[in-house]
């Protein structure tokens, strides 16, 4: 084991990737903490709207993501042979697509906004609290996607700094402005929860107009004329079909069937779904060193395949499968050891219930627990297997335990069998990460996993399974 990480250049690699990409959705998250904790002084009303809201915007984000992995697999592999030409092509194709869903998202909330609250619940002031909030932050969808795909770009390329920068950026303006509008501080008028909307929607376009202005100074990759990104051809948007809408219609389910399970609980109670909100608003911050991580070994592996260097891409997925539940058993103990210390900050104006403080308590064990479980799916689909070419299986794998076994039972636990909250959360858990556990790890043992969209990444495929058939 020891000898296994020896490798000083997988560090340098590892670390110069995945810290920034870490330290972006650090950033990120604390953009929503901060959203979730100055508008949490307003109640567990407005705290449950912004919330559902939130869950809104997240299935968009899921969406998004599956472009942003469907990119990356392109773009890592033809990185690895400077193919600059292909990669803006793909790039191209990409922003359309990402532009198309942000678009779709932002007319609905926009045509029925209160509509969409009253999928998540039924209570008359939180309908109105979150259409309120919605009519505004459906204005940051169009810049977030932008800013979603093109940091996508840039860190496929290696470029981790720019996104990183960026995210700073928006993160403290968002937090100045959160607070300046909502409290009516600094000249501003006091404007509640229309105020954390409006902070969002500026923070947003700010942040995407901040990524433009500095790539036409680097003079990097996403510069360039409008016939280098849109000139495609038709093989090329097939190949990109192709490849994108298993990764795409992964994650649109995905976040479709965490949609359904916050249907289930919005409807349990909004002091229940306030204490969701306050364990997700931790989730992500959790979460932050394994995006960079997964990151990391999607652009690593990606690029080694792309190159033809095969049996480099595995041993790097093997030090990666080592490292990331490692560091999620660790992190597990530090939530569970912490809670309680965590969600005291949302209380701080003592304007949140003890229902909703001691079912946060409850669940964010439960989440600890579940968190290593969850970990390796997420490497083993998102960076692994996509990476390597292979965007259908992992799809298959997680969209099966979630909607065949996960969804269904969470649904019946519920509605028929009538069981609390945390029971209700736990069910969820049980029912898609063990088997999906057990799915994923047995297919990564085969190789299969491993399809090259370059040439040089074929041939490499080629003399490496003549090599493994040799040795048998």
């Amino acid at each position: 084991m020891t000898k296994l990480f020896k490798d000083k250049n997988f560090w340098k690699t590892a670390v110069k990737l995945s810290i920034p990409v870490a330290l972006q959705n650090l950033l990120t998250s604390s953009f929503t903490l901060a959203d979730t904790l100055l508008v949490s002084s307003l109640g567990t009303v407005a705290l449950s709207s912004v919330g559902m809201m939130g869950q809104w915007a997240w299935l968009m984000n899921m969406i998004l993501i599956g472009f942003c992995s469907a990119t990356t697999v392109f773009i890592s592999q033809f990185w690895g042979i400077r193919d600059i030409k292909k990669i803006r092509r793909i790039s191209g194709i990409s922003i359309l697509f990402a532009l198309g869903a942000a678009v779709l998202f932002t007319a609905v909330s926009l045509a029925v906004p209160g509509g969409v609250v009253r999928i998540f619940n039924s209570d008359k002031d939180v309908i109105a609290s979150g259409a309120q909030y919605l009519r505004i932050v459906a204005f940051s969808f169009i810049p977030v996607a932008l800013t979603n795909i093109l940091a996508a770009i840039l860190r496929a390329v290696e470029n981790v700094k720019l996104p990183m920068y960026v995210s700073a950026f928006t993160t403290v303006l968002n937090i100045f402005l959160d607070y300046s509008m909502i409290f009516g501080k600094f000249g501003f008028p006091v404007l509640g929860i229309k105020g954390a909307a409006l902070a969002t929607v500026i923070s947003a376009w700010l942040g995407v107009a901040l990524i433009i202005v500095v790539s036409l100074i680097q003079k990097n990759i996403l510069i360039g004329s409008f016939r280098q990104f849109f000139s495609f051809s038709r093989q090329e948007l097939t190949a990109y079909v192709s490849k994108a809408w298993p990764v795409v219609l992964n994650e649109s389910m995905w976040g479709a069937g965490t949609f359904v399970y916050n249907i289930v609980f919005g409807n349990m109670g909004y002091e229940y779904f306030s204490a969701l909100t306050i364990v997700r608003s931790f989730e992500n911050i959790a979460f932050v060193i394994f995006i960079g991580l997964c990151s990391a070994a999607s652009v690593m592996i990606g690029k080694s395949i792309g190159q033809g260097k095969i049996e480099r891409g595995l041993l790097d997925a093997k030090r990666f499968m080592v490292l990331v539940p490692t560091l999620a058993v660790m992190v597990a103990v530090m939530i569970i050891i912490f809670r309680g210390q965590l969600i005291s900050i949302f209380n701080m104006g003592n304007n949140i219930s003890a229902t909703t403080l001691d079912t946060a308590m409850t669940i964010m064990v439960i989440y600890a627990a579940a968190f290593p479980f969850r970990m390796m799916p997420y490497l083993e689909i998102v960076a692994i297997f996509r990476s390597g070419g292979d965007t259908v299986t992992g799809a298959k794998y997680e969209l099966l335990c979630l909607w065949a076994l996960s969804v269904p039972a969470t649904i019946i636990a519920v509605y028929l069998l009538k069981v609390p909250f945390a029971v209700a959360f736990a069910v969820m858990y049980i029912f898609e990460d063990i088997p999906k556990n057990i799915t994923c790890m047995r297919y990564y043992l085969t190789k299969k996993w491993i399809k090259p969209v370059t040439s040089e990444g074929i041939r490499g495929l080629k003399e490496f399974n003549s090599k493994r058939a040799g040795e048998k």
